[in-house]
């Protein structure tokens, strides 16, 4: 099977790619230089020259504040764009995997996570941008494609929470940190591996919405007491404050956390906790970070 990862240069896209290159898979990755997913005739041409089985989208506009004031352009890469590449796709008969955010929702739940089939709610430019993005594809490919929303997420490559407290650890005496919102710390490798296990698996029957984060919950104070403690530093040198402490322009969703029913439904476990990940994760991601 040949697969098209668009967006390779992010961190998820070159894990993508990483993980179906590790697994023997044909890959084309095209980062955005390679391909802008918002301009029609690069993306037919993409498809039409590389005649993926698959399009795995990690393309985005990604810049949430920004997105405030520039949410015309944010549609046009998070919403326009996933619906180039999915009319794209079934002109030339490939299946499409799309990547979209927590964002779409909310983020006003406290108790029980968000399962696949909540109505979206987005309270940002980004998240009404994501959302757009979703519906287009689903209702331009229904039934050979997959939305997979993916939160809080850290990697080896590319800016992340886990690499900056990792960075200001070794700067500072102490941090604050927002302990305020809730989600789930998610390994980008195992976003991957979810991909790349459900690409084999998308058609019918194994369509539509799928949450991947990592499993378990927190906030980005215990998400920051953690890193500390697994680099052999004191978590006390990480102190709780609130959202009101770092105002953005863009509000963050107070509580993100996923369900992961659907994944059972196609035959496979829940994603592993978020501790587990973070304890394989950090000393690559240190190695990286030093190097």
């Amino acid at each position: 099977m040949r697969w098209l990862v668009t967006g390779a240069g992010g961190m998820l896209g070159h894990d993508v790619a990483r993980e179906l290159t590790r697994r023997g898979e044909d890959v084309v990755a095209l980062d955005r230089a390679a391909l802008d997913i918002a301009t029609p005739e690069t993306v037919d041409r993409a498809v039409a020259d590389h005649r993926p089985d698959l399009v795995v989208n990690c393309a985005a506009y990604t810049a949430v504040d920004e997105a405030e004031t520039d949410e015309a352009r944010a549609l046009e890469i998070n919403g326009e764009g996933p619906r180039l590449l999915a009319r794209a796709c079934a002109a030339h008969d490939a299946r499409l995997i799309h990547v979209s955010t927590d964002y779409v929702f909310s983020g006003e739940a406290r108790t029980d996570p968000y399962p696949e089939d909540h109505r979206p709610a987005p309270r940002t430019a980004y998240g009404r941008t994501k959302l757009a993005g979703e519906r287009a594809v689903l209702e331009e490919l229904p039934g050979r494609s997959a939305v997979v929303r993916t939160a809080w997420l850290y990697g080896v490559y590319g800016a992340n929470f886990v690499r900056t407290m990792i960075g200001l650890e070794a700067r500072r005496d102490t941090v604050d940190v927002v302990d305020d919102q809730r989600g789930q710390p998610t390994w980008s490798a195992d976003v991957a591996e979810r991909i790349a296990d459900l690409g084999v698996r998308l058609g019918p029957g194994a369509h539509g919405v799928f949450h991947a984060t990592n499993s378990g919950e927190a906030t980005w104070y215990e998400l920051a007491r953690e890193v500390f403690s697994l680099v052999g530093a004191d978590p006390d040198r990480v102190r709780p404050t609130t959202s009101a402490a770092f105002p953005r322009p863009a509000p963050r969703p107070a509580y993100s956390v996923l369900a992961h029913r659907r994944w059972q439904e196609i035959g496979l476990p829940p994603p592993r906790d978020w501790r587990s990940a973070l304890h394989e994760a950090l000393p690559r991601i240190r190695k990286e970070s030093s190097s």
